[in-house]
């Protein structure tokens, strides 16, 4: 798709954020973050409906606050860190459903297993910052199975209960920075 005449959005990391969460023991969930990740949605002008997306995450970047969970997620168990390096969502499109919400549909690749996701958007509003910069805010949320991704690691305690949740749910805060 040719992008020639249309408005390039770039992600803004420092106001941005990736996050997800897992059922731990069934009883609690746990918080991951991604730390690096970039992105870019280019428009008709300010129009968002039929906008296209491609976002990708630094899978070294995890981050749960535990060392050893991370190096853990971090090896062949999860998201084999060393050989699939980068988590990619691409090909989305947003659709407008009503008002400021909106249906974000694409290709998320894992660990080189593609699947098609819908991923539920909620446009915050446009401003222009101090320094003369349009940016644009959304929340987008969302859930996956991560088997279907091959993230298949998992064990029993003695009571029967599973240690990782198969769903894990995806939350991701982003702010985009107008291109000339």
């Amino acid at each position: 798709m040719s992008t020639d005449n249309r408005t390039k959005w770039e992600v803004d990391p420092s106001h941005s954020e990736v996050q997800f969460k897992a059922k731990h023991l069934v009883i609690s969930t746990v918080t991951g973050t991604f730390k690096s990740f970039n992105g870019e949605m280019y428009t008709e002008g300010d129009k968002l409906d039929n906008a296209t997306v491609n976002f990708t995450i630094d899978v070294k970047s995890l981050d749960t606050n535990a060392s050893d969970r991370d190096n853990h997620l971090k090896s062949d168990d999860f998201f084999n860190a060393e050989k699939h390096p980068q988590i990619k969502f691409r090909d989305g499109i947003l659709k407008q459903v009503k008002g400021d919400e909106y249906k974000l549909k694409g290709k998320l690749t894992i660990r080189e297993t593609t699947k098609d996701v819908e991923l539920d958007v909620e446009h915050g509003g446009m401003v222009t910052d101090p320094y003369g910069q349009k940016k644009a805010g959304f929340e987008v949320n969302g859930s996956i199975n991560r088997k279907e991704y091959g993230l298949q690691w998992n064990a029993v305690t003695e009571a029967g209960s599973v240690v990782v949740g198969d769903t894990i749910k995806m939350h991701i805060n982003v702010q985009l920075v107008q291109k000339d």
